[in-house]
């Protein structure tokens, strides 16, 4: 079973230039250069990846070459999130057969569900499978809000063993810490910098589709060295990046930055739109500040 820590890129799915099929070349390109810069691990399907926006085909797809790619290199988490429990039990169940380290789970997003379905849902799909599973809470789009109480009485379920948590209040991660011990590992959603001081052991990271060695390296000065001034210097250069994906940008900007860099991955789906004119060269002027243009395209030739 591998380590579950660290900075994990919630991974693009990169698409042919028309949107109509998954840009397998570029994938491939990007698990890769994930890897060399030091990424501790992946998850393809997520949010980020417009799991809602792919066809059963492409998801196996995805699943395939990230998995081969990786080659055991980093942990490769799948998202399995799904409004339906047969449904997400099924995915769960395909991602383990392929060879996925865990899965990150959403909850059902449209039908509010009670704790107590909530509960149902999560344990049936526990006992489908004998990989971990990431709960991922986001109640800005999942409609439903896992409040550490209910973190807490998620993690009585053997395979619940780390959660993702994506509110703006940092203070959860210490009460998930207090609630529930060593049974859950805190994973960082959006504030990965000021959850690392407070305990988390990780960070599911957008921005680190695009600064993938500055987002693994943050953690590590936290966590690993204790190191305030530097990582707080590193955390204020990336800061323009990590509000770029952020919000409802968070797909477009992060697809529009890798093609700057040097690997286009195609548009967002419909109903997503790529960034604005206007935005896209406001971020082309943050990323030049930065030396991110090109930067990608130097990292795979040289």
């Amino acid at each position: 079973m591998p380590e579950f820590r660290g900075t994990y890129t919630v991974l693009v799915t990169p698409f042919t230039p028309d949107g109509a099929a998954v840009d397998a070349p570029a994938l491939r390109t990007l698990v890769n250069w994930q890897i060399d810069q030091g990424i501790h691990g992946i998850i393809p399907l997520g949010s980020t990846g417009e799991f809602l926006s792919v066809t059963r085909e492409e998801r196996q797809q995805v699943i395939e070459i990230c998995i081969a790619e990786a080659r055991g290199r980093v942990p490769v988490l799948i998202g399995t999130g799904a409004e339906s429990t047969v449904h997400a039990v099924d995915l769960s169940r395909e991602a383990e057969a392929m060879g996925a380290d865990g899965v990150m789970v959403i909850p059902p997003f449209y039908a509010s569900p009670t704790d107590a379905e909530l509960f149902e849902h999560f344990r049936l799909i526990g006992e489908a499978i004998s990989i971990p599973i990431m709960v991922y809470n986001n109640p800005a789009t999942a409609n439903i809000d896992m409040t550490p109480d209910v973190i807490a009485a998620l993690s009585a379920i053997d395979a619940v063993t780390m959660v993702k948590e994506s509110t703006l209040e940092v203070t959860r991660v210490r009460d998930i810490i207090e609630l529930c011990g060593d049974r859950i590992s805190v994973f960082a959603g959006i504030l990965g910098y000021e959850s690392f001081w407070l305990g988390a052991v990780g960070w599911v990271a957008v921005c680190s589709n695009l600064m993938p060695r500055d987002s693994a390296r943050l953690f590590e000065l936290v966590a690993d060295h204790s190191d305030r001034d530097t990582a707080l210097a590193l955390y204020r250069r990336m800061l323009p990046i990590v509000r770029w994906v952020g919000g409802h940008r968070y797909v477009s900007a992060t697809k529009a930055g890798l093609a700057e860099m040097g690997l286009p991955v195609g548009p967002p789906r419909m109903p997503r739109l790529p960034l604005p004119a206007d935005e896209h060269a406001e971020l082309i002027e943050d990323m030049t500040a930065l030396g991110l243009t090109g930067s990608l395209q130097l990292a795979a030739t040289g």
